[in-house]
């Protein structure tokens, strides 16, 4: 039953009718392929940071660009107070970085810490969800809200995981794709900037 009520409690989620965000447009830098970035959010070694179009990078997120490249593609959504680290690794001579990769139509929620050495097009990452250095997460897959991915977790596609340490609770059906495209497309049209 613990696993049917995160399931159920994802698709919920997934059903509800996305409604309008405002935003005052002044507090947004938007860009020529219409990304579209707070100014309260900090992005360090901007040149290492890579948003392929209609990217929202939300108000109070780190992104550390200045420890390596950070690509985030197309029509993703970073919510407020996350924060993007590339992942390291430890050797005899010191620590090195590696780059973190994003796919498309990526949703994460609001104060999530993401480690990640790479994660595919169409995930879904809920709130509060810490995911450890070097995990590799892969299309179409979804981890809930309040969860802990611990280091080097290779999550498989339409997989949901959810707990502290987080682990596979349901598998996702075929249209996760299609329903990802469309959360992403949505929040972005109604995610609506305000002169004021």
């Amino acid at each position: 039953s613990f696993k049917l009520s995160y399931y159920n409690e994802y698709k919920s989620y997934l059903s509800m009718e996305q409604e309008n965000v405002y935003y005052k447009k002044a507090d947004y830098i938007e860009t020529a392929s219409g990304n579209k970035v707070s100014r309260q959010s900090v992005l360090c070694g901007s040149q290492n940071i890579i948003l392929n179009g209609k990217t929202i990078i939300q108000s109070e997120c780190i992104i550390r660009g200045d420890l390596s490249n950070v690509r985030i593609g197309r029509q993703c959504v970073i919510g407020s107070k996350s924060i993007i680290r590339p992942p390291f690794r430890k050797f005899a001579k010191g620590v090195a970085f590696f780059p973190l990769q994003m796919g498309d139509h990526v949703m994460i929620g609001e104060q999530s810490v993401v480690n990640a050495a790479n994660i595919g097009s169409y995930v879904n990452i809920g709130r509060n969800v810490v995911i450890g250095k070097r995990c590799v997460i892969k299309d179409c897959s979804t981890i809930a809200d309040n969860s802990y991915l611990p280091p080097e977790t290779v999550v498989p596609p339409f997989t949901l995981w959810a707990g502290n340490p987080a682990k596979i609770v349901a598998e996702l059906p075929e249209s996760t794709q299609d329903t990802m495209i469309d959360l992403t497309r949505e929040y972005y049209s109604h995610f609506i900037g305000r002169k004021e």
